[in-house]
C-alpha cells in the first residue's frame, strides 16, 4: 500500500484527506496549524513535524495550499520538500496557475518525483461528499498511477501532459464561475428593486436561459438564506482571477468582462474582509440599490 502524505489541513484540505484516512489509506499530515492537525490524528492519521519529514515518508505528497507563493515553498524552498524523492508524486490540488505549475514541475523533475497538476472544484460540498471535478495534467503513466488515489476524491478528468494545462482549464472555470455570480448578483438586485420575489426569479431562471451555477446552487443555498457560508472566500476567488487574467494579459488576450469582475471582488474585499464568503459579491449591490435579496419563503421557514 502507497504512503500517503498530505500538507494543508484548510477548509478544502481537512475534507479530502479525511476522505483518503477514511478509505484506510495510511496517511501522515502537515499543517501548520496544530489544531488541524489533531483533528485528523484523531481520525487514525500520523503527524510529519515538517514537510521534509512528511516527503521522506510518503510516496505520494498531496498539497492544497492557499498561494502560489506556499506551494513554491513547499515544493521548492529550503524548508520544503526534500532532494531524496525519486520515484515519487507531488500531487498539487491547489490553484497556483500554469507558470508556477511549469516552475514546480521543472524542479521537481530534478530530483526524480513527478509533479501532477491536479487542482479541483466543486466546493467544500464536493469534497466532503467525494464529487469534486479533478483537472489533471502530468504523464499519462503518473496519471494512471494514482488514478484509484484521485477518484477517492472525485471524477478525475486527464487534461494534458502538460505541465500547468490543468491549471490554465481551472482558471477558466474560475472565471466562468466568478462572472456568473457577479452578473447573477445585479439581476437580482434590479429584480428585487423592480419588486419581484428572488425565489421566483431563480425559479424561472433555472427553467430559462438565464440559468447558472449561481442561480442553481449559491444563491438558494447562501444569498436568499442571508447567511453566506458557501464556503469559499472572496480573497481566494479574488485570487482565483486575478491569475487568470494575469495569464490571459501575458498571452496578450483582451479581458474586459473579468476585469469588472475582478473589480467588484475588491470591492467585496475591501468592504467585508478577504474571509468573507464569496456570494457576498451581492452585496455592495444591495448597498447601493438599498434592497436585500432574500426569499421570503427562507424568512419564514
Amino acid at each position: 500500500m502507497q504512503e500517503l502524505g498530505f500538507i494543508g489541513l484548510g477548509k478544502m484540505g481537512t475534507l479530502m484527506a479525511t476522505r483518503l484516512v477514511d478509505a484506510g489509506r495510511a496517511v501522515c499530515v502537515f499543517d501548520t496549524n496544530a489544531e488541524a492537525l489533531s483533528a485528523l490524528a484523531d481520525k487514525g492519521a500520523t503527524i510529519a513535524e515538517s514537510v521534509r519529514e512528511l516527503s521522506n515518508k510518503s510516496d505520494v505528497v498531496f498539497a492544497s495550499l492557499p498561494t502560489p507563493d506556499v506551494v513554491r515553498s513547499v515544493a521548492l524552498g529550503e524548508d520544503g520538500i526534500g532532494p531524496d524523492v525519486a520515484g515519487k508524486y507531488f500531487v498539487d490540488l491547489s490553484t497556483t496557475g500554469p507558470r508556477v505549475a511549469k516552475l514546480v514541475a521543472d524542479g521537481l523533475a530534478k530530483r526524480g518525483m513527478t509533479a501532477v497538476d491536479c487542482p479541483v472544484s466543486g466546493g467544500m460540498s464536493g469534497a466532503k461528499g467525494g464529487t469534486l471535478a479533478l483537472m489533471v495534467s502530468c504523464p499519462r503513466e503518473a496519471f494512471e498511477q494514482i488514478q484509484d488515489l484521485l477518484t477517492i476524491l472525485g471524477r478525475p478528468t486527464f487534461v494534458s501532459e502538460a505541465p500547468g494545462a490543468a491549471q490554465s482549464l481551472k482558471l477558466a472555470n474560475n472565471l466562468l464561475a466568478a462572472c456568473a455570480l457577479a452578473i447573477s448578483s445585479e439581476a437580482f438586485v434590479f429584480g428585487v428593486k423592480s419588486g419581484l420575489d428572488p425565489q421566483i426569479m431563480s425559479d424561472v431562471f433555472n427553467q430559462s436561459s438565464g440559468r447558472n451555477t449561481a442561480t442553481v446552487d449559491k444563491f438558494p443555498r447562501s444569498v436568499f438564506p442571508g447567511t453566506f457560508d458557501f464556503g469559499f472566500s472572496t480573497g481566494l476567488a479574488y485570487k482565483d482571477v486575478r491569475l487568470c487574467l494575469d495569464e490571459a494579459e501575458a498571452l496578450g488576450i483582451p479581458t474586459p468582462v473579468g476585469n469588472a469582475v475582478r473589480q467588484i471582488l475588491n470591492i467585496t474585499q475591501s468592504l467585508f474582509g478577504a474571509d468573507s464568503d464569496f456570494t457576498s459579491i451581492i452585496r455592495p449591490y444591495e448597498q447601493w440599490a438599498n434592497a436585500e435579496v432574500r426569499s421570503e419563503e427562507v424568512k419564514g421557514s
